[in-house]
């Protein structure tokens, strides 16, 4: 963490695919323990941006800091180790296996008993496997899915496996948390529940979110800032309440203000 509480800067951040720019000289900057929005229309560069943070994709420009280390030649897994943990647009779980499964998957950044030691499963691999399914089993009551911690992923409704896939995020015990539309596909009551979960995360263990989210009622519920993408572009930053008399918003994306 840098003296300003300044825990993620993204500065002038370019990419491209065959000669197409998805983003284009992208300056932002995450503050410890806030929720920061990501929002604008499809194609804008959202998803883009939060695979650069990842490096799933390397930028062709500018630099990624997280914490006083640059990512943006860091291979993903040493990404995640720092405390950067992701969810997707497309739901990446391992769907034969079971809930508890996929979130103790999630604990392997974090385990550091022996080979031999895990084959023999006494010692001190006995006390971490101990240690990591405590956290685990509290991840699982804290998102009250102790009724499907033994169902198989796979055959879970869609948004409780959305919420599968933020128990594993969370399992990683990352300062950062990416969420890239976590609520797309789920009913209303799916929805609330959700940015139930978000708040607490946000407010009982002060992580810093960034959120990638359509529904503009949430974003500006429960954002602290937003960042306005398009065609590549950033062109706002503000306060939810800025953002919702932005003309050049309005313009792009809101199509028309958006009442208190």
């Amino acid at each position: 963490m840098t003296t300003d509480g300044i825990q993620l800067r993204v500065d002038d951040v370019s990419l491209s695919f065959a000669g197409i720019s998805a983003l284009l000289y992208v300056t932002l900057e995450a503050r410890q323990g806030e929720i920061l929005a990501i929002i604008g229309p499809n194609g804008a560069g959202k998803t883009s941006m939060l695979n650069c943070i990842n490096n799933f994709y390397r930028p062709d420009k500018g630099r990624i800091i997280f914490e006083g280390h640059d990512l943006t030649r860091m291979p993903a897994h040493r990404i995640a180790q720092l405390g950067i943990a992701r969810t997707f647009q497309n739901i990446a779980l391992y769907t034969g296996l079971s809930t508890l499964d996929n979130l103790m998957a999630a604990r392997h950044i974090h385990m550091r008993a022996g080979f031999v030691q895990s084959l023999l499963y006494w010692g001190p691999a006995h006390r971490e496997d101990v240690a990591h399914r405590q956290v685990v089993e509290e991840i699982i009551d804290f998102l009250e899915i102790e009724h499907i911690r033994k169902a198989i992923v796979g055959t879970l409704p869609y948004g409780l496996r959305k919420r599968v896939e933020l128990g594993r995020a969370l399992a990683m015990e990352p300062r950062l948390l990416l969420l890239d539309e976590p609520m797309t596909g789920m009913n209303q009551e799916e929805k609330e529940d959700m940015a139930r979960f978000i708040l607490d995360i946000h407010e009982r263990h002060g992580k810093t979110i960034l959120l990638i989210e359509h529904d503009m009622g949430l974003v500006m519920d429960i954002a602290d800032r937003i960042v306005v993408l398009d065609f590549g572009l950033k062109i706002a930053e503000g306060t939810p309440g800025e953002i919702r008399h932005n003309e050049a918003v309005i313009r792009a994306y809101l199509g028309e203000e958006m009442t208190e």
